[in-house]
């Protein structure tokens, strides 16, 4: 199968395992949110806008595996990083009207959430600039992103944030009084 071997670059791995560190910081944020019982305090206000973060994180995700880094790529995954820093800003705003309890750890694993995306940008942009005279369009990969690195990205993306998030907004929506209590 084509793509499905792991014969992976030093670079491919390298660059996995900052997603990887992302990710995980991810699960510790809603690890986070549960300690400090988000449900009952900023409830779905704040848990829509982790949703959204998601959205924005996981179509990044999508387009880089997608599309070769060009300067159009670069340009609309600005784009969504300036939307994720401002969807990261409401959000702690919206906890901290509420009065949820952020604690120290959840500030600094903020920090990683919120970094990750601009070093992200930056590295699509620098391979960008390689290009030939600022390519502005959208090249699908040739070859194609195998089997193998979709699963490598997409799971555990699966796994520790998006469960965690479709979770968290669920009982956020039933204490809200708008969901099913059964």
């Amino acid at each position: 199968m084509e793509g499905a071997t792991l014969d992976w670059t030093f670079k491919t791995w390298a660059l996995l395992a900052l997603y990887w560190l992302w990710v995980a910081a991810g699960a510790m944020d809603f690890a986070c949110h549960r300690r400090t019982d988000l449900p009952h305090t900023s409830g779905i206000a704040e848990s829509a806008l982790h949703q959204v973060q998601l959205l924005l994180c996981g179509s990044a995700s999508v387009l880089v595996l997608v599309f070769e880094s060009t300067a159009g790529l670069s340009a609309l995954l600005l784009a969504i990083v300036l939307m994720h820093a401002w969807a990261g800003y409401r959000d702690t705003r919206v906890a901290f009207d509420a009065g949820r309890t952020i604690l120290p750890i959840e500030q600094h694993i903020h920090s990683v959430l919120d970094i990750a995306p601009w070093i992200g940008w930056a590295m699509v942009a620098w391979h960008a600039v390689d290009g030939p005279a600022l390519d502005w369009s959208f090249n699908p990969r040739r070859p194609a992103t195998g089997v193998a690195l979709w699963i490598a990205v997409v799971l555990p993306a699966l796994v520790l944030c998006v469960l965690p998030a479709l979770r968290e907004f669920r009982d956020a929506w039933r204490v809200s009084g708008r969901g099913s209590h059964a």
